[in-house]
């Protein structure tokens, strides 16, 4: 046991002294803390780039007259206008239309009825939001018009009464009643992460472990050390070695990306830590007092100006992040950090003992090209799998690949934050941990053998040959 823990201490100090530890370790909570706040960043950021769409109107359906000359129905936002023109061909912008400063053309034919079909023209390509919401609006105003030649009484106010604006979140149930909420986007993420995790964490201090032996095995250090222990003992040592050195980087990781994304939190969005009054108490501030005696306004608006189902300005981007923080709240942090680490140490000292043996049938590194395939087939499967549980974490292929044990630390790590019943998991640690012993069992016999073979290119069968010496 002694020889054991010189070898691991030999393998821990090594590895977590080099440059690549260091440096790693250093930018693993930026990566960390990018993952969670640069999407929530994006969702929360606005457009704030002016832009202006030049319309020609064949149909006339979607143009006002007046004494300021044609204006477009559907009305523009604060940052996206809108300008009709007449009588000009679209030919006369196609040349020098990027000098003109319009960001884009809309041509609407005059059969738009008909063929429900408009024409956007634009020297690069027009944003999604921007698409959406000329697509949206110009739904809106057709559908308006076709109903309006029913001859509907006082269309304009049913109109208005009838749109509604529905919000659908998650709610999830805790075993002492409580609630939670909860985003399923959110929980999607935090999944797929770790599952990633865990499958680069195995691959790639499982191939350190192989590299590990071939360098010793070609050197011929192996010589002079498996005359001071036993081979198995080498083996070992190394495995646990390297996956110390492993386990570490994840909990440096975990603790100072914590740490980095509250400080960010707290210096980017402070509104997320506002109590509920005091969220509230800030959506006040952008409504206007109402008058309690006042009936319902024109074309059927709230008291105070605010259409029915119309949120306060500024409210929907805090909205976004709230949920998102809310979210992550929902996921026991407990529960997620001790499942990666059970599932990271069994998961890679159950394959880190199969590239142990890979190292020690080869003597240089192009040779593992034939025979890693076997090995990391079920990692990549497990991949596979869980980006389908990621869909559907419940399903019967999510299920049976989060019990195999050759699979379940990616896929299960994904089932995980959707909730699993206790018993599955059980179920699947006890497996896991019992082909991790059957597996080391059978690669201490290989090992020992094919540690001290050189000069021949080995196969499965050969191996399966000393598997079977007593």
């Amino acid at each position: 046991m002694n020889k054991i823990l010189l070898i691991i201490q030999r393998e821990y100090l090594t590895r977590i002294r080099k440059k690549s530890f260091i440096i790693m370790s250093v930018l693993g909570p930026f990566i960390f803390a990018a993952y969670i706040l640069i999407p929530m960043y994006f969702a929360t950021r606005e457009d704030t780039e002016e832009k202006t769409v030049v319309v020609i109107d064949d149909s006339k359906l979607f143009t006002e007259y007046s004494a300021n000359g044609p204006t477009f129905v559907i009305p523009g936002t604060r940052y996206l206008k809108f300008k009709v023109v007449e009588g000009v061909p679209i030919e006369t912008f196609r040349t020098g239309f990027e000098e003109s400063g319009y960001y884009a053309l809309l041509f609407i034919p005059s059969n738009i009825l008909a063929s429900a079909s408009s024409l956007i023209y634009s020297t690069k390509q027009t944003s999604v939001e921007v698409t959406a919401y000329i697509k949206r609006a110009m739904e809106n105003e057709i559908e308006h018009l076709k109903l309006s030649t029913h001859d509907i009484p006082d269309l304009e106010k049913i109109m208005a009464e009838v749109e509604t604006n529905i919000q659908v979140k998650n709610i999830k149930w805790t075993r002492d009643g409580k609630t939670q909420e909860s985003n399923t986007g959110v929980v999607m993420g935090v999944g797929y992460l770790a599952g990633m995790l865990i499958f680069f964490f195995i691959f790639f201090f499982g191939s350190q472990v192989m590299r590990g032996v071939i360098e010793e095995k070609v050197s011929r250090i192996i010589e002079v050390i498996v005359s001071s222990v036993r081979p198995f003992q080498l083996m070992m040592g190394k495995i646990i070695g390297v996956g110390l050195t492993g386990l570490t980087q994840f909990l440096i990781w975990v603790i100072f990306s914590l740490l980095l994304i509250t400080g960010l939190k707290a210096a980017f969005f402070p509104e997320l830590n506002r109590t509920p009054t005091e969220q509230v108490i800030a959506s006040d501030l952008f409504e206007e007092p109402a008058d309690n005696n006042a009936g319902e306004g024109i074309n059927g608006e709230a008291p105070g100006g605010e259409t029915p189902g119309n949120e306060a300005p500024g409210n929907e981007d805090a909205d976004i992040a709230t949920q998102i923080f809310a979210s992550l709240k929902s996921i026991n942090p407990g529960v997620m950090i001790g499942s990666f680490i059970f599932y990271f140490i069994f998961g890679y000292l159950l394959y880190a003992a199969m590239f142990a043996v890979i190292g020690s049938a080869v003597d240089n590194e192009t040779d593992t090209q034939q025979m890693i395939l076997p090995v990391i087939l079920p990692l990549i499967l497990g991949i596979y799998v869980m980006i389908s549980a990621i869909n559907n974490p419940d399903n019967a292929l999510a299920f049976w690949f989060s019990i195999i044990p050759f699979t379940s630390p990616v896929v299960m790590m994904v089932r995980i934050p959707f909730g699993v019943p206790w018993w599955q998991v059980i179920l699947s640690g006890t497996l896991l941990l019992a082909t991790f012993l059957g597996m080391t069992w059978m690669a201490g016999k290989i090992y020992r053998t094919g540690i001290l073979m050189y000069g021949k290119k080995n196969s499965y069968r050969e191996i399966w040959k000393w598997l079977r010496y007593s």
